[in-house]
């Protein structure tokens, strides 16, 4: 017996390819044909809010009139926003351990650092980020700055909002506790961090919208790659490096690795972790 949400229309093989493609050019979203059962039961509540019975028609809407706006509404159903504080724990440790202390030596005169965390989704990652750096003495009276970006236009809502369910908090370690207040919506990032962090759009696949963000000391950048093919996979590293100043870090998810030849990034050996650093200009 189909379960309730097995039912409604059927995508045939033609019909995934077609909108499969609408998808990647808009943002770059890769899936394989093994996806199509996924992807099919995802895309019906759009097909069901649009009057529509035939995906047919939807690769129709996703080609005509507003068709930006109804893709970006599908992006939002088919990626998947899983994260917490402090996640990865291995790699933020070599980041506050290793190579924080780089960055503080290298912008010594500056005070300032800057980061960012590319492909957000609901803030975690940004704050905790924030918190660690904050945390540090030797950051006390630097200019900090976080900056946090997602395609889903929903996730970045919830990561301005900086408030959160027990979930987000499985792996913290109790030292950081004094950087949430108790509210009756879940646990609120407190303002001292609120006001280092930011949030925005980024297309990935469109390089200009990376201006955005500025030149940075480190790209946090996990668990995103997996989702383009080789061709976008290639052109978004590009934009990452040049988004790095000379020197600065970008930190992969751990299933994640850049090939030789797609990119000019050096692998870095940190006591913990395996990182990319753009070379330094005095090399």
């Amino acid at each position: 017996m189909s379960l309730l949400f097995d039912r409604g229309p059927e995508m045939d093989a033609a019909e995934f390819r077609r909108i499969s493609e609408c998808i990647r050019n808009h943002c770059g979203l890769s899936f394989d044909q093994g996806s199509k059962f996924v992807i099919e039961r995802r895309l019906r509540p759009r097909l069901e809010a649009l009057g529509l019975d035939r995906f047919a028609d939807y690769h129709a809407r996703l080609q005509g009139s507003g068709a930006a706006t109804e893709l970006d509404r599908a992006v939002e159903l088919l990626v998947t926003n899983e994260t917490y504080f402090f996640r990865e724990a291995y790699q933020l440790r070599a980041f506050e351990e290793e190579i924080l202390p780089l960055v503080a030596e290298r912008n010594a005169a500056s005070k300032r650092i800057s980061i960012w965390s590319a492909g957000c989704s609901t803030g975690e990652e940004v704050y905790s980020l924030a918190i660690i750096i904050r945390a540090m003495e030797r950051f006390a009276d630097w200019d900090v700055r976080v900056f946090g970006s997602d395609i889903s236009r929903r996730v970045l809502r919830h990561a301005r909002r900086g408030v959160y369910g027990p979930s987000s908090f499985r792996t913290m370690q109790p030292r950081f506790d004094h950087f949430f207040r108790t509210t009756t919506g879940g646990r609120e990032v407190i303002p001292e961090i609120r006001s280092l962090c930011h949030f925005g759009r980024v297309n990935l696949t469109q390089r200009e919208e990376s201006a955005i963000v500025g030149a940075v000391d480190a790209i946090f950048c996990r668990n995103v790659l997996i989702y383009f093919d080789d061709e976008i996979r290639t052109k978004v590293v590009k934009t990452l490096y040049e988004r790095l100043v000379p020197g600065g870090y970008l930190m992969l998810g751990h299933s994640e690795s850049l090939f030789r030849g797609i990119t000019d990034f050096e692998l870095v050996h940190l006591s913990s972790d395996l990182v990319y650093q753009r070379p330094s200009l005095s090399r």
